[in-house]
């Protein structure tokens, strides 16, 4: 039951980043942790369009990315990069959006090797601050195809920054994560519309 009910929040959460423009076409990816020992995770299957995903596409896979449940489907090709927040952050959960947002910043200041999101009232939302005065890096990874190398960089940048609530992988697009689906959903929320602010403010434009 439990399976079944992380594939059915992860499906509605999927069609609502779709709506909201965050996930077009076959883009982004999203995760539920089933259980931690062994761990299981529910993620969405590889190549569908996120607007009209089911919760039978859905996929269960191991510690090992090797699909459980749902074959002949196969699991996001991201698989591994959900693996190694997982088990680098505890989350209980993983999401990647493909945003127009996060593609222009991961571009616009990569050169700068983060975006800094700073003083908005929107960063109280992210599990554990607690003032607008803050300082949040989204720090952005080079863009590769293999995953094997993406997500051990990934797992080493989250080791020796562990005080991040998300990061961005350049021309590509946001990874956040979060105790469960519910904290996970709102730090995407937070950190895609303060990456709007920016974009629209115009701040962007003279990053290079």
């Amino acid at each position: 039951m439990h399976f079944r009910a992380l594939a059915r929040e992860i499906a509605e959460s999927s069609k609502d980043f779709y709506a909201r423009g965050w996930v077009l076409g076959t883009s982004g990816n999203f995760s539920a942790v089933v259980c931690h020992e062994p761990l299981r995770l529910a993620i969405t299957a590889s190549g569908l369009d996120k607007g009209k995903i089911k919760p039978s596409q859905i996929t269960e896979i191991d510690a090992a990315a090797n699909v459980l449940r749902g074959a002949p489907l196969k699991a996001s090709a991201e698989t591994l990069i959900h693996l190694a927040i997982v088990r680098e952050r505890g989350a209980g959960a993983v999401l990647h959006t493909h945003s127009t947002w996060s593609t222009v910043l991961s571009e616009a200041y990569a050169s700068q090797g983060a975006v800094v999101l700073e003083g908005y009232e929107m960063l109280k939302g992210l599990e554990g601050i607690h003032t607008h005065q803050h300082t949040e890096r989204l720090p952005i990874v080079e863009n590769s195809q293999n995953m094997e190398e993406l997500s051990a960089e990934i797992a080493a940048l989250l080791r020796k920054q562990p005080e991040m609530h998300g990061l961005l992988i350049r021309k590509h697009g946001l990874y956040t994560w979060g105790a469960n689906l519910r904290d996970a959903r709102r730090h995407v929320e937070i950190i895609e519309f303060l990456m709007e602010v920016l974009v629209r403010s115009g701040s962007a434009a003279n990053q290079g």
